[in-house]
């Protein structure tokens, strides 16, 4: 299932969209969530499929400034979603969609997403420390599990962390696939950037692209924070999670085309869930987007 060459046109497949005739609203696209070696498909396809959706509604040049969602219902993994988009508002300085995916009959995604024309302002953003090593210095995921395996840790699964997602991904401090590597602090980064040049998207500009891919590798690593400060690694045997709800807003337009780094943080864990939260730099330290989403973490 996993390509022989790490590609990132995994990403690009899954925000291929297809328009088709809506039944609910006033716009209606298909998309394909891509594969992967768990139950149920990754929960970044259905982000990145809808804001691709609510992009591809908005004609007027505005650009997406937040998107707040839900997962309702797990999505079966090379399949169809049918995404309906509802026109709610168009303003001049803003604009607002719903976004509903379907698949066998029922809902199991929503989100609203805000849009913003833009205006003069003044500029602010946070930065990262000067203290993360870089990229080049960290092993790559494939590199990581090459010797190592365990746990709930299958060829298949490993083959998937290793080059299957899309994105190369190198944690600071070490990953958290087969037991927590480091101390278990509540917050890490993960440096990431696409395999190979992220290729054109029917119906999307290339700006609207990077930030569909922004929205869709978040998912992958939001919760690993949580994870790591209750000692739980991605091979626990019994381990289950999920997403449960999702907040992302965009700052500022940035290429995805070299690495990012995404610093996360824990904030609270309980009653069966946890919450993380996430920020998006470019390696010059501008600030491109923030995310918080919260996860249902069962360590049976």
């Amino acid at each position: 299932m996993t390509p022989t060459t790490p590609t990132s046109a995994v990403f690009t497949a899954a925000v291929t969209l297809k328009p088709t005739q809506p039944e609910h609203f006033d716009l209606a696209f298909t998309a394909t969530t891509q594969p992967c070696p768990w139950p149920k498909a990754y929960g970044g396809d259905l982000v990145a499929q809808a804001a691709a959706a609510a992009m591809r509604s908005v004609t007027d040049g505005k650009s997406p400034h937040s998107m707040h969602s839900y997962f309702l219902r797990p999505a079966d993994i090379g399949a169809e979603v049918r995404y309906e988009v509802e026109v709610v508002r168009d303003g001049r300085g803003y604009s607002t969609r719903q976004v509903r995916g379907y698949q066998n009959g029922k809902t199991l995604y929503v989100c609203l997403a805000g849009f913003a024309a833009g205006e003069a302002g003044a500029d602010f953003h946070t930065e990262f420390g000067e203290d993360v090593p870089g990229p080049e210095s960290l092993p790559s995921s494939a590199e990581y599990l090459a010797e190592r395996g365990g746990g709930s840790m299958t060829e298949e699964s490993k083959a998937y962390w290793s080059g299957g997602r899309g994105f190369d991904m190198r944690h600071v401090p070490g990953p958290v696939y087969l037991t927590v590597e480091g101390e278990r602090l509540p917050h890490q980064a993960v440096w990431l950037k696409p395999f190979d040049p992220l290729r054109p998207v029917d119906g999307l500009t290339d700006t609207q692209r990077d930030l569909a891919a922004l929205a869709y590798v978040c998912d992958y690593t939001i919760l690993e924070p949580v994870l790591r400060v209750l000692d739980l690694p991605w091979a626990r045997p019994g381990l289950v999670t999920a997403s449960l709800d999702h907040a992302m807003w965009f700052h500022r337009p940035g290429p995805v085309d070299g690495w990012l780094l995404y610093v996360q943080e824990a904030v609270a864990a309980d009653a069966g869930r946890g919450l993380g939260t996430g920020r998006f730099f470019t390696r010059d330290h501008r600030h491109l987007a923030t995310v918080v989403q919260e996860g249902l973490i069962r360590p049976t």
